[in-house]
């Protein structure tokens, strides 16, 4: 994995300045096949094919984190994210308010997993190419 391109795309993602959709293809032409943004421990996490791993601060507000899960306030930040409305660092806010501890985005598999503290699950695939 190019962890110079890994750091850029956070760079750009906390910036405001790249969408989710121009994140992926950079980070899968680095070499990453799956990553965790985990927002209790305030970490991304970035996995290689090859069982590689690397970690980066995640920046977010000290905001707390709901107890309940709000799928639909989780779609609404996603949806918001899609049309160009709603930038990276409003996005971890909008996710956080709505209860979500973090997600796994897969790269390969084309879909994101955003989760809750008990373990509820919404499940998003990437728009259609």
């Amino acid at each position: 994995m190019d962890k110079n391109i890994i750091d850029s795309c956070a760079h750009d993602s906390y910036a405001g300045t790249a969408s989710f959709g121009e994140i992926v293809m950079r980070l899968a032409g680095a070499g990453v096949e799956s990553y965790y943004a985990d927002y209790r421990a305030r970490t991304t996490t970035y996995y290689g094919p090859e069982g590689d791993s690397y970690t980066i601060p995640l920046t977010r507000s000290a905001a707390a984190i709901p107890p309940d899960f709000d799928a639909a306030g989780v779609q609404d930040a996603i949806r918001g994210a899609q049309r160009g409305d709603v930038k990276y660092p409003a996005f971890v806010s909008l996710s956080v308010a709505a209860g979500c501890v973090g997600y796994m985005v897969w790269i390969a598999g084309r879909h994101v997993a955003y989760y809750g503290r008990a373990g509820e699950m919404h499940v998003e695939k990437f728009p259609p190419q």
